[in-house]
């Protein structure tokens, strides 16, 4: 799912549904990464297992020999040298998408359940000029959870931006404008996150805007966005 939102030099594991996260979580963690989960109750310590063991299997597929992989600033992956890459984890799905350094600046993908957000949070993370435009796609495609989605959106800006700049980036400094296409039942489409802060540098150009894709699929909603090198 995450795989096709992603250029071809990506490589993406996911586990998907309950018999396909069991399986990733039965792969020990690395000494240094149980020493994380000591304290950790079971439905963070399975996130924590099952989305590692997506990353170590993307590592495999690039040659890169499997190694612990811990958090770091801001509990970003530290990853190996040579890679960049992104994960993410909701209830019933885990995964991770890996890439050399060389092909893309930076990464960042989020899963999400597709379902309206619970109450109150669309204000806190949606501009006025979002939630207008929300309206207008929720009346041309009831179809989407357009809240959801742009709440995606707005996870992945953060996961490709952060590895960039080592700042924070609110919800509030990135303005998504998102695009619908495919048919009922199977939505998908694009989006546009414009940088309200001065952007990160790639390539000798600073950047105002993140593009990125979306789909909807098996009850989930699913963001990406790659970086080029400029």
């Amino acid at each position: 799912m995450i795989e096709e939102l992603l250029p071809a030099s990506v490589v993406a594991v996911e586990a998907l549904g309950e018999e396909g996260v069991r399986e990733f979580a039965e792969t020990p963690l690395y000494p240094e990464e149980e020493a994380l989960m000591t304290r950790a109750v079971d439905k963070r310590r399975r996130e924590f297992t099952v989305v590692r063991s997506c990353a170590r299997r993307a590592m495999e597929k690039l040659g890169v020999p499997p190694q612990p992989l811990l958090p770091g600033e801001r509990g970003a992956p530290r990853w190996p040298a040579g890679l960049t890459g992104s994960m993410t984890h909701c209830e019933g799905y885990c995964g991770a998408a890996l890439v050399r350094a060389g092909d893309l600046a930076s990464l960042g993908i989020d899963a999400e359940p597709h379902e309206p957000l619970p109450e109150g949070v669309l204000s806190a993370v949606a501009l006025p000029a979002e939630a207008e435009r929300l309206g207008r796609l929720a009346a041309e495609r009831p179809d989407v959870h357009w809240d959801r989605l742009l709440f995606s959106a707005k996870e992945s800006v953060y996961k490709a931006w952060f590895p960039l700049t080592r700042k924070w980036l609110d919800f509030s400094e990135a303005d998504i404008d998102l695009t619908a296409a495919g048919p009922v039942g199977r939505p998908q489409g694009a989006f546009r996150a414009r940088l309200l802060v001065p952007g990160p540098v790639v390539g000798g150009h600073r950047l105002g805007h993140f593009d990125g894709r979306w789909t909807v699929r098996q009850g989930l909603v699913a963001t990406a966005i790659a970086v080029q090198h400029g």
